[in-house]
Parts: C-alpha cells; sequence; structure tokens
C-alpha cells in the first residue's frame, strides 16, 4: 500500500526535517526548475565534457598467482595509480558475479519505495549508517541530488550473538520483509572487506613493505557500505550528485552501473572514470595517505548526473578500528606530514567541524595541534 508523507502545518518540525521531506519530494516530481537549494556556484557546476582519466589497469587474478613477473608488474602498477592521482582499477578481483549483479538490481527495492518507507532507516546525519537524501544538518546549500543507505560493517561483529551487522539492521529497521534484502549486501560487505585487505597486500609490497603490513592493520577494519542513487535531472548542468571531496577513509571499492559520473581532479582539470562493466574503481583515501606519510595521494573528485536516466553504485570505505593508532611504518623513513591520530578522531572532525577537501588533512592537523578546538 503506497504511504505518503507531508509536512503539516500544525506539527512544530525542525527545519532540517522540512528540508528533508522537500529534498525527497523534489528528486521524484516532474520539477520545471532546479530549486535553489541543490545549485552549485558557477564555478563548481560541472562541464558538459571532459576529458577521460587513464588509469592503471590492475589483474589481481595475476597478482594473487604468485607469478613473479605478474606479481611485479601489478605491484608496478598500482604504484603508479596510487602515488600519481590515488585511482586505478581492478579486474579479476573474484568477487562473485551474481552477488554483484544482486547488490545493483535490489537497490530498487529500496529506492523505488515511498517516501515514508525508506525513512524508517532514517539515520542521523552525524552518524555513517541509514537513509539519508542529503547531508543535510551539515550545510543548507549546494546539496547533492542523491539518496543513499548506509551500513557500518567490521568483520569483527562475527560472533555467536551478533553475526551479521547489514542483515540485523536491515531487519531491525524494515522488517522481516526486507530480510533477503539484508542479506545480500551482508554478503556484499563481506566479500568487499576481503578485497580490500587483498589490495593492502598488493599495496604494502608497491611500498616494499611486507605483504601482510597493512592486511594485519586492516584485518579488523570498522568500514561504510553505502549504496549511492543518483535520479534524473532536468537541469543537470547546475547540479551535482556529490560535490567535490576527498575520502576520509582509507581505501574506497566503488561498483559503478553502466551510466557515467566518477569525475576526478587531476592536473587543475576534471577527468572522467567511464563504467568499465569488468573492473571496480578503487581510490586512495586521506587516512591511507597520512598512513603512507603523504606518498599514496587522495585527490579530490565529485559526481555528475544526468537527464536522461538514474545512475546507481555501491561504494565500500575501507577504515581501520577506530581506536588504532594512524602511523606510517618506520621503514618509509623521510620526514613526517602528519601526527599520530586515530579513525575516530579524524572522522569527528569531518562529521562535525570540517566539510572534505584537498586541504583536510591539514586542516585537521591544525585542529588537532589545537587541542582539538576550532
Amino acid at each position: 500500500m503506497e504511504c505518503i508523507t507531508k509536512p503539516s502545518l500544525n506539527e512544530k518540525e525542525t527545519e532540517d526535517n522540512l528540508l528533508t521531506n522537500f529534498s525527497s519530494m523534489v528528486l521524484h516530481d516532474k520539477e520545471i526548475q532546479v530549486p535553489q537549494e541543490f545549485v552549485w556556484p558557477d564555478h563548481q557546476k560541472p562541464s558538459p565534457n571532459v576529458p577521460i582519466l587513464q588509469v592503471p589497469l590492475i589483474d589481481l587474478a595475476g597478482f594473487l598467482s604468485g607469478d613473479p613477473f605478474l606479481v611485479s608488474e601489478a605491484t608496478r602498477l598500482v604504484a603508479e595509480g596510487a602515488k600519481l592521482h590515488g585511482f586505478f582499477l581492478v579486474t579479476n578481483h573474484g568477487v562473485d558475479e551474481k552477488l554483484m549483479s544482486s547488490a545493483y538490481t535490489s537497490m530498487d527495492k529500496f529506492f523505488l519505495s515511498p517516501t515514508c518507507e525508506k525513512q524508517k532507516a532514517q539515520g542521523e546525519w552525524r552518524e555513517s549508517w541509514g537513509y539519508a537524501n542529503s547531508y543535510f544538518g551539515k550545510c543548507k546549500k549546494n546539496l547533492p541530488w542523491k539518496e543513499m543507505l548506509s551500513f557500518s560493517f567490521s568483520p569483527e561483529e562475527k560472533t555467536e550473538n551478533h553475526s551479521q551487522i547489514v542483515k540485523d539492521f536491515i531487519i531491525e529497521k524494515m522488517g522481516d520483509g526486507y530480510k533477503d534484502f539484508g542479506m545480500v549486501y551482508q554478503e556484499y560487505a563481506e566479500a568487499m572487506s576481503n578485497l580490500s585487505l587483498k589490495i593492502m597486500e598488493l599495496l604494502g609490497m608497491s611500498l616494499g613493505l611486507k605483504r601482510s603490513h597493512f592486511k594485519d592493520f586492516f584485518e579488523d577494519n570498522e568500514s561504510i557500505l553505502r549504496l549511492n542513487y543518483y535520479p534524473k535531472c532536468k537541469q543537470p548542468d547546475v547540479v551535482l550528485g556529490t560535490g567535490p571531496h576527498c575520502d576520509p577513509t582509507s581505501l574506497t571499492i566503488l561498483q559503478q552501473d553502466n551510466v557515467s559520473g566518477l569525475q576526478v581532479l587531476v592536473d587543475n582539470q576534471w577527468h572522467s572514470i567511464p563504467p568499465n562493466p569488468q573492473a571496480l574503481v578503487v581510490n586512495i583515501g586521506d587516512t591511507l595517505r597520512a598512513l603512507t606519510n603523504g606518498i599514496f595521494k587522495s585527490s579530490l573528485h565529485q559526481a555528475v548526473v544526468n537527464s536522461e536516466t538514474e545512475r546507481k553504485t555501491i561504494a565500500f570505505f575501507l577504515s581501520p578500528k577506530v581506536n588504532k593508532v594512524v602511523k606510517p611504518p618506520e621503514e618509509l623513513g623521510g620526514e613526517r606530514m602528519y601526527p599520530d591520530f586515530t579513525w575516530s578522531l579524524l572522522h569527528e572532525f569531518v562529521k562535525k567541524h570540517y566539510k572534505t577537501d584537498e586541504n583536510t588533512l591539514e586542516e585537521f592537523t591544525k585542529w588537532l595541534k589545537n587541542g582539538g578546538n576550532v
């Protein structure tokens, strides 16, 4: 049965809740003009045509085979991408194709539901879980043209009493009718966590570190799985699906659909990374940049939308256990670029005090030196 939510003049709703409801209606109605809250400044509006970014394509099966030549080639390519702009593609990654297909098609069950159904999974804007159709509470302009459903994930949660954190969250919020939906993303999160550890082995070797160094550091990760839904827009030249940002996390694995939208800023020019059905997009986040003492780069990237069709992506954001100290291994040497910190501190900084950009780590360093005060 269809349900409809409508703001009531008799209810004392907060401005954020009004804007949330308004946003949700705008994203799906046949709007004539984009509301001003979603219009970006002229200098940030997306360019209609951007060049394609040439990123390394890495065969993970070759790396995992142990063949000396293939291992050497994979470490060379991953170092090239990680040090230049922080982006690369991986093929033969071992994630089951049926699982990836099911994860993609299952998104419709949630995002095409009525607003009040989706709001059952509503999350607080300072949390990393739940449903949101924008980063409300953080800003009320330059809003992203998107909806999201995010899950917290940690392999450490596999205990007798709490073995399936993603599935349990969905059932708790949405009911038993979403059990199969939750199971898909539980399995998907587990697969991406395992894949991220393999990629971490490769990244560690590319720096001359012990193969297990980064894998061991992230084995008990506390990560985020996010489903992104970008509705079509009649004025795609004035909005952004996701604004320019650097990921504050460590490593992002992105499954794109067949609709182009990902753009990366390199040499002060936006470039696109078109969908590749055989590959997953991987990029370095600020935490890994700090963990490698700045050797690996994290670049600004954004998502654009179009007027013809919606775009759907799935992102797995790898992060260390919140209380682990982020400190470069001594083998890397060199003068320290950033102080020691825990992921929980950086997460607090970007959630409460700073909108992520290319200067996040520098501003975070100042914040730490100032005793955690802005």
